[in-house]
């Protein structure tokens, strides 16, 4: 079994930046795909970002696009989500998520290991 943990989240103003963490221990595997998604109050679960394993391929969702960088520590077991230029609508709680394959989805029932999610407010 694989545990992912998030780290990182808080309250921020527009226009700042926030860093978040998924540290990821139990049965790790190499050759994954680890993403981020977030869900906001009353909307369905979003598609943040995804990294392969070497780190080579990432996707991001349009709404994150050139704000959004994720990145990832194979040695340490840790993906990143580095948020910049955040926006109030980037209010939600995110979610780090895992899948046993090498292939890019952004489809969340594709992933079968998750992070409990953390809070991410973003001030006007």
């Amino acid at each position: 079994q694989v545990q992912l943990a998030e780290s990182g989240g808080g309250f921020v103003q527009a226009g700042g930046s926030l860093t978040l963490s998924c540290a990821a221990s139990g049965r790790t595997f190499s050759n994954n795909v680890m993403g981020w998604f977030r869900q906001a109050p009353g909307k369905e679960r979003e598609f943040v970002a995804a990294i392969n394993w070497s780190g080579a391929f990432t996707d991001y969702g349009d709404s994150v696009k050139g704000r959004f960088t994720i990145s990832r520590d194979t040695a340490k077991n840790i993906m990143y989500l580095h948020m910049n230029n955040l926006k109030p609508e980037d209010t939600a709680v995110y979610y780090c998520a895992a899948r046993s394959s090498a292939k890019i989805v952004v489809i969340d029932t594709e992933y079968a290991y998750w992070g409990q999610g953390i809070q991410v407010t973003v001030s006007s």
